[in-house]
């Protein structure tokens, strides 16, 4: 089996964040979900999230539940094929919820900008240039 990454995020109403990230592409693994969290697919096999209701989340953890509209404790970044796609699913998780907390950042080999989904997490999506 290959390494794969797995994020668990809390979510406020997992429904609402299951709408949020399905409109930007992603799937969820049924046999893998239920009525506290669903395993989201973001790059199938290789890197997956778990959205978890945050009373469940809470019953994981021995500290409290950050709350990600105050504070961050990690940036979520992404690599994506063409400023096309970063563009693309930006304007997605805008469409759904999401908010632009930058402009986006243009270096020549590398362009990238982010967004927050509906619970505050920040996402950071980045295409580089094949010759960087």
């Amino acid at each position: 089996m290959n390494k794969q990454i797995i994020l668990n995020l809390p979510v406020k109403d997992l429904d609402k964040s299951k709408a949020f990230f399905s409109a930007l592409g992603f799937t969820f693994v049924a046999r893998f979900s239920g009525e506290n969290a669903a395993f989201m697919n973001i790059v199938d096999g290789t890197i997956q999230a778990m959205l978890t209701s945050e009373p469940f989340f809470q019953s994981l953890i021995d500290k409290p539940v950050a709350n990600a509209r105050e504070a961050n404790e990690v940036v979520i970044c992404l690599s994506c094929e063409s400023r096309e796609e970063v563009d693309s699913l930006i304007a997605k998780a805008v469409a759904a919820g999401g908010r632009i907390p930058h402009p986006p950042e243009d270096h020549g080999i590398m362009y990238d900008q982010g967004f927050e989904d509906i619970d505050g997490h920040l996402w950071n999506l980045v295409w580089t240039a094949p010759e960087a």
